[in-house]
């Protein structure tokens, strides 16, 4: 007679598991990503690199929005004047998307200021009345800070649809865990999220 015995896990298995489980965690609360939908305008998170406004881009050239709008002044780079938004206008006119469809902020130098500071651009433009939907991109790790500060800045009716660049530089959902450059932005967000809490600059309500 063949008996089965109940699979034993090692104790080097149990905190592997007990590591995947807290990783996977991390990942879940951090990374938020949507299905690109129509939106009144495509929000873009000013960054050090351009990826962050690819998929706000991609939305103005499949018809999806007919506005794009950059925040942020970043850190002007030595021999560089330009801000951060404006380097990304300049890249998204480069890819096909007008001038006068792409409206910037470039004071604003972290999360907190790029909603803040765009609340009167937004008003004065179009309306916040007249706003439904509104898409929001910047880094993975990155969304769950942005989605969160909107909530606090922007009007609480918005819906907010999540979309985090998709570049092989910025560390993704899948694999962040993996680099060390992945982890310390990752860890880093972490405790940012937790500041933004704690100072009332972030809605958790």
């Amino acid at each position: 007679m063949q008996i089965n015995l109940p699979f034993v896990f090692s104790a080097k298995q149990k905190k592997n598991l007990k590591l995947r489980k807290t990783r996977d965690a991390i990942t879940k609360f951090l990374f938020i990503k949507d299905s690109p939908t129509k939106v009144d305008f495509a929000f873009v998170l000013g960054s050090p690199t351009l990826s962050s406004i690819e998929p706000a881009i991609e939305l103005y050239l499949c018809n999806k929005t007919k506005w794009i709008v950059v925040s942020g002044h970043g850190p002007v780079l030595q021999g560089n004047v330009l801000t951060e938004a404006e380097l990304f206008k300049n890249y998204a006119i480069s890819r096909g998307v007008p001038d006068s469809r792409i409206l910037i902020e470039t004071r604003s130098t972290n999360t907190r200021e790029n909603f803040e500071f765009t609340y009167d651009l937004i008003e004065s433009q179009f309306g916040w009345k007249n706003i439904g939907k509104v898409s929001i991109s910047g880094k993975p790790f990155h969304m769950r800070r942005a989605f969160m500060t909107a909530c606090t800045y922007w009007p609480s009716d918005l819906m907010l649809t999540m979309l985090p660049s998709d570049h092989p530089d910025d560390p993704p959902a899948k694999t962040w865990w993996q680099t060390e450059g992945g982890r310390r932005l990752v860890l880093r967000e972490l405790e940012a999220v937790g500041e933004y809490t704690l100072s009332g600059d972030l809605s958790i309500i």
